[in-house]
């Protein structure tokens, strides 16, 4: 087996620094999600995808692609979601095998209420903190990294 291929001192500072940044980003955005709306970031990317669609409806299986989620956490999420009312589950007509979530009045209202403080929150953690060149150049770097190798 051949030896590791160790990050040099540059590769090493980048990948902490992106670390960081994420979980700095992420961990404002979740807090001011739950201060807000009392709602988390994984619940508040459901209802987005749904309040997106037609009929405010989204089969799982296609829902948990979008999310880039296993079906099982989706399914989980789900559960826990529509627990509280934010959504709820449809079997398919067409199709026996298939489900949809489905936005409920209650999820709708939780994402009216909370999209406004969201945009806010992802302005203030990140987009503000950025200039338009960053912006960019972060861009071009994140599509770089979710493109197939």
């Amino acid at each position: 087996m051949p030896p590791p291929n160790w990050l040099n001192e540059e590769e090493l500072a980048f990948w902490r620094a992106f670390i960081a940044a994420n979980f700095t980003v992420m961990g404002s955005i979740e807090a001011e999600l739950k201060a807000d709306a009392g709602i988390g970031f994984d619940d508040y990317e459901v209802l987005v995808h749904l309040s997106e669609t037609d009929g405010h409806r989204m089969r799982m299986s296609e829902l948990s692609d979008r999310l880039l989620h296993s079906r099982s956490r989706l399914s989980q999420r789900v559960d826990r979601m529509e627990a509280r009312g934010l959504v709820r589950r449809e079997k398919c007509a067409d199709d026996g095998r298939g489900t949809f979530a489905v936005l409920t009045d209650t999820g709708l209202t939780a994402i009216e209420i909370a999209a406004p403080q969201h945009v806010e929150a992802v302005r203030s953690a990140l987009i503000d903190r950025l200039s338009p060149e960053q912006l960019r150049a972060g861009r071009e770097m994140l599509d770089a990294l979710t493109e197939s190798p």
